[in-house]
């Protein structure tokens, strides 16, 4: 049987960090897409960042059936809010990794910030990468590969610069029990051991059978994406039933 997947990225990346999942799953013979958010890689910015204009983006992009739509940080609230029943074709299940569960008005206000800037401009590539690698979180030591890089900068007169609309940064997002709530398929959570951001303890509150991936961080299918499609194949098995 076919499977069919839509891996989505976090703010800031681009699809290609799905690049060894992707190649996994491609590998048996399973449909795969890793569209970029809109504002990122290759899809133009939007006049506006909400919750909403990024997931109708998501779902042209994605034509017909989305099969399983898996989503980390910023994709799983994307990945939530097309669960909700406001589309015409809806997950079959949907898997987040590594989304934030709560934010601070700190961290919004610097977020904010963040939005209000404009792009910075970096004399060459390798300046840039390096600014999108901690950007997307993807130290050298679990994304040395060209392929999860690809897409993140572009060339810009004699300059470059990040992929990514700045503005996209200014995105505010429901609380994470709200989206869970409002999903109409089985949800599965999940996040790396060592993730700063998703505290196990707090996740397993409202997702009590959330997965937790051992030695990984924040970028758990960068870093350990052999555990990723196991829980993928789990997944998809128990969607079939």
């Amino acid at each position: 049987m076919t499977r069919r997947w839509c891996l989505l990225h976090g703010l800031g990346a681009t699809g290609a960090v799905w690049a060894d999942v992707a190649l996994q799953l491609r590998a048996r013979g399973d449909q795969v897409i890793c569209p970029d958010l809109p504002g990122h890689g290759d899809r133009a910015p939007l006049e506006a960042y909400t919750l909403n204009t990024l997931t109708d983006g998501i779902v042209s992009a994605c034509d017909g059936d989305p099969g399983i739509v898996v989503g980390h940080s910023l994709g799983g609230y994307v990945a939530l809010q097309w669960a909700n029943g406001s589309y015409a074709t809806e997950p079959s299940a949907v898997l987040t990794v590594g989304a934030k569960l709560s934010f601070t008005a700190e961290e919004r206000l610097h977020m904010q910030a963040l939005a209000a800037k404009p792009a910075r401009t970096f004399d060459s590539e390798a300046e840039a990468i390096a600014r999108y690698r901690k950007v997307a979180g993807l130290e050298a030591s679990i994304g040395a590969q060209e392929r999860h890089l690809a897409r993140g900068v572009r060339a810009t007169g004699d300059a470059w610069r990040l992929s990514q609309d700045p503005a996209a940064n200014g995105i505010v997002v429901p609380p994470f029990a709200d989206m869970l709530a409002g999903a109409r398929c089985r949800v599965i959570a999940s996040a790396g051991e060592h993730d700063p951001m998703v505290p196990m303890v707090q996740l397993r509150e409202w997702v009590p059978d959330a997965v937790q991936f051992e030695r990984a961080g924040h970028n758990a299918h960068v870093e350990t994406p052999e555990a990723v499609v196991a829980l993928l194949t789990r997944i998809a098995d128990l969607a079939s039933v």
